[in-house]
């Protein structure tokens, strides 16, 4: 009976999804044969309004989730090469459409020198995991907080967040609740230590994400503009990230500490915690601990003494640990593939708008300039943080930061007043990690839910207000760093 049911909803929702795509690709259909002057930007082409039509089947697709937001993010690569660059179909060309784009540059955006820095960080993670390397971390790092039930409620928030600073936030948080299993045996069972222990791990997880570039997903995307040669050019290196942001993450999880204890005290004064795991020793252990001492150094010390950028460090874990074996073909299968083509499917977009010239354009017909610079960064912030409680944060960033980065280029210098371009566009990344307070919000509070501990009405009341005060902190602390130029 339970099958026939889980069957019919699951039928119901697939002719949800269908309906949805049906009507995305109708809507898609008119925006793309409107007559141009209907946008109201002048000099618009053909290849732009395709673009913009592009744009609108991406945004409406990754809301709905009709199709997985990887799906959506190849289609969009695909859409592109053929109908809007120089090697698509003859029905798509001509003269008078437009400037058209190189396809190379499109397919190019899936291996972007951020889709590297993505990608070492997951192999750094996995290399971590397979050698025991994130146990022995956590086995030693946690016993500086002694046996006070607080006080090991603050260890499980720092060490979770400063793992979630280099390994997926979705690994993290899988990783520290098999760390919890025992401690929840020697708790009460209608306590609320539980809960607060269970809370801790999803909270520090989407907050640590924020202290290094690869953290998480919004995090590349915002440094990729920022980054941009063509664009931006603020040449903000993996130090610059992590001189504000790691200190930030700091105070965050130490506020969230006194949140979580607020609502969900402990009864049980101890706790005395051991953590269990395989530790794997022998010269493989120390090939992943001297690689991840060498990588991170060399993200952290600046380009000009090292000469080499950080994107390019990425390769370094990689090559290592390929020929040394610690990684294998079949551990490539564990990566997220389908995250990284989100990611670059955010690129792609980004990539028509700028490579058309509808970026331009719209600059040139729509009056940034008029706008306030507070509207723009309060909505903008409060629009992401919305929007990634319910869709994934990287779609989110995706959808964002491209349209957020054509905004700040027409405003020009009237941005001054709150910090500049930066803070807008490292704003977006800060509201997307501070998204928490649904299950559905981010991978580690699904996570968290799984486990049968919490309740939507605690990772409301929790998530909710833990991510508003640093939704606030966070954009304080950008207003700031603008003031003093920190960023260029």
């Amino acid at each position: 009976m339970a099958e026939e049911k889980s069957n019919a909803l699951s039928s119901h929702v697939e002719t949800k999804h269908v309906w949805q795509l049906l009507a995305i690709i109708i809507v898609t259909t008119i925006v793309w044969n409107l007559p141009t002057s209907a946008f109201g930007i002048d000099g618009l082409t053909i290849v732009q309004q395709r673009i913009i039509a592009i744009f609108v089947f991406a945004t409406l697709s990754w809301l709905t989730e009709c199709i997985p937001a990887w799906a959506t993010s190849l289609s969009i690569m695909s859409i592109m090469c053929v109908t809007v660059s120089k090697n698509s179909f003859g029905i798509f060309k001509g003269d008078g459409v437009g400037e058209l784009l190189d396809s190379e540059e499109i397919m190019a955006s899936f291996a972007d020198p951020i889709i590297m820095l993505f990608l070492a960080g997951f192999i750094l993670a996995i290399a971590a995991s397979k050698s025991g390397l994130d146990t022995l971390l956590a086995r030693n790092l946690i016993k500086p907080f002694g046996n006070k039930s607080e006080n090991v409620l603050l260890g499980f928030l720092l060490i979770t967040g400063l793992f979630s600073m280099f390994i997926s936030n979705t690994a993290t948080a899988a990783l520290m609740l098999t760390f919890l299993t025992p401690v929840f045996a020697a708790l009460p069972a209608n306590g609320k230590g539980r809960i607060a222990l269970t809370m801790s791990i999803p909270i520090a997880a989407n907050l640590g994400g924020m202290g290094t570039p690869i953290g998480t997903p919004p995090n590349l995307i915002a440094l990729k503009y920022l980054n941009d040669p063509a664009g931006l050019n603020m040449n903000i290196d993996f130090m610059h990230w992590m001189a504000f942001m790691a200190p930030l993450v700091i105070v965050l999880l130490l506020l969230s500490w006194r949140i979580i204890l607020h609502f969900f005290p402990f009864t049980q004064k101890t706790i005395h915690l051991k953590i269990d795991g395989e530790v794997h020793r022998g010269w493989r252990m120390w090939v992943v601990i001297i690689t991840f001492i060498v990588t991170i150094l060399l993200w952290v010390i600046p380009k000009k003494i090292t000469g080499i950028d950080t994107n390019t460090v990425s390769m370094i874990p990689m090559a290592i640990f390929a020929v040394t074996g610690v990684i294998t073909a079949k551990d490539m299968q564990e990566i997220n593939w389908s995250v990284i083509w989100m990611v670059a499917g955010g690129f792609a977009i980004g990539l028509g708008m700028n490579g058309s010239g509808l970026a331009d354009a719209a600059i040139e017909s729509i009056p940034f300039g008029n706008w306030s610079p507070i509207v723009i960064l309060a909505v903008s912030g409060l629009i992401c943080f919305f929007l990634s409680n319910f869709i994934s944060n990287t779609a989110t960033a995706a959808l964002l930061v491209p349209i957020l980065a054509v905004v700040c280029r027409g405003m020009g210098d009237k941005l001054g007043g709150i910090g500049g371009t930066s803070t807008v566009l490292i704003g977006i990344a800060i509201a997307a990690s501070t998204a928490m307070c649904l299950p559905i919000s981010t991978p580690p509070n699904a996570i968290a839910y799984s486990t049968g501990l919490v309740e939507q009405k605690d990772m409301l009341k929790a998530g909710l207000t833990c991510g508003l005060v640093s939704l606030i902190l966070g954009y304080i602390l950008l207003y700031f760093i603008g003031e003093i130029h920190f960023l260029g």
